[in-house]
């Protein structure tokens, strides 16, 4: 066998959750010690954003029965379970068909999920309810699945295949998202190339998605065939997404000829191979590996080991550190400033959040009096994180925007 390079290993190490959460706890090191650029660490704060995350826990989940964190909780915004309804056309399919059109749908409906901008709104048809952000977007994709938009059967249009992902336009796309003038959309032309991406990587891997007619909803039975005793690791689903979804994410970083997509420069991060100044968030990935547990224990098989995921890089749960005082800007004018997404300051950010998520979980779990299996990271974000920072958000600004701007291409946030 031939030796693996060491650019080659450094890919393989940074597509882990252990290499996420690792270079994550070390950024955070540097901010115990003062030692970053751009954030500082206020720890007298911590106690105050505990508080508050446990407010709204208590306020919507007071017998701690929380939902897992997933894009199946944005299908029922507004109290419509719309999966529901799209179910009832699917009567006549067996259990594993059904699994496969509900991956289809979660899996297209997650990689359009990065982030809609201040100004996008989406009208649905079916109620009149206007929606804004992830919810507008969940809505707005799963609407876009139901026309038969991401299938080549006129016969089976609620699917998701290489045929139509590969030929999907931006106009098609952006009249299904009500994208005008007055209505913009942050990165269209990235999610549009994100699908094409993804329908060209359908054919290019027929293990996972099909020789004939390759299709997303193909990963069940692969990831089926991985579980054992019905039980299936999280990180196995995890390591699988990240792998074969390399290609799909607009060239940025790479090494050994690989794409790293979500993977990004910090000086802080320090190592003496070619993975160095490197820190990985596999944001949509992480978020992606989360909203498939439903689909697959609706089958039988028990996602286990959850914790393994860490916590998402996004900016409802950055934004709440920020809001709280939690982490505040070394330099303030950094606040008013428009910043990249590849920018140092944007990546620090984002990994302090993915530390400071499992430190604040450990003190919520001590606060309730429970343990990780009774409260999951999984469950931490969907009821208190996640929904905290949507909250503090809109107390602070109109429109509910996060406290940093981010100038992205519509595949990170």
């Amino acid at each position: 066998m031939k030796p693996q390079s060491a650019e080659s290993a450094a890919v393989a190490r940074l597509r882990t959750l252990e290499a996420v959460r690792e270079r994550c706890a070390e950024i955070l090191a540097r901010a115990e010690t003062d030692a970053l650029r751009h954030f500082r660490l206020h720890h007298e704060r911590i106690d105050a954003a505990v508080d508050y995350v446990l407010a709204t826990i208590e306020s919507s989940y007071p017998d701690l029965d929380i939902p897992f964190h997933s894009r199946w909780r944005h299908f029922h915004v507004g109290g419509v379970d719309r999966w529901g309804k799209l179910a009832d056309a699917l009567a006549h399919q067996d259990a594993d068909e059904l699994a496969r059109t509900r991956i289809d749908l979660v899996v297209t409906s997650v990689l359009l999920d990065a982030g809609a901008g201040d100004s996008w709104r989406y009208l649905e048809p079916a109620s009149g309810n206007v929606y804004a952000r992830s919810e507008g977007l969940a809505v707005a994709s799963l609407d876009l699945f139901a026309s038969g938009a991401f299938s080549a059967r006129d016969d089976e249009p609620l699917r998701a295949d290489a045929r139509a992902l590969t030929k999907l336009s931006q106009q098609r796309l952006e009249q299904a998202f009500q994208v005008r003038a007055d209505n913009p959309l942050v990165g269209v032309a990235g999610r549009v190339e994100l699908m094409r991406r993804l329908g060209e990587v359908l054919v290019g891997n027929a293990a996972l998605f099909g020789a004939d007619e390759p299709r997303i909803g193909n990963l069940f039975d692969y990831l089926a065939g991985r579980a054992r005793d019905n039980r299936l690791q999280a990180s196995t689903i995890f390591s699988t997404l990240v792998s074969a979804f390399a290609p799909i994410w607009p060239g940025r970083l790479e090494l050994a000829g690989e794409n790293l997509g979500d993977v990004w420069h910090h000086s802080a991060i320090r190592r003496g191979d070619p993975s160095n100044a490197l820190v990985p968030f596999h944001k949509l990935s992480q978020w992606l590996t989360y909203s498939l547990v439903e689909p697959l224990e609706a089958r039988g098989i028990r996602v286990v080991d959850l914790d393994a995921l860490t916590g998402l890089a996004e900016y409802r749960n950055g934004g709440l550190l920020l809001d709280l005082g939690v982490l505040a800007w070394k330099d303030p004018r950094d606040a008013q400033r428009t910043h990249d997404v590849a920018s140092e300051p944007v990546v620090e950010w984002r990994a302090l959040t993915v530390a400071l998520l499992d430190a604040l979980a450990v003190r919520l779990r001590a606060r309730l009096g429970v343990d990780a299996e009774r409260l999951p990271l999984v469950k931490v974000l969907e009821g208190g994180t996640w929904s905290a920072g949507r909250r503090i958000a809109r107390e602070r600004r109109a429109g509910g925007g996060p406290p940093i701007a981010v100038t992205s291409d519509g595949t990170v946030f």
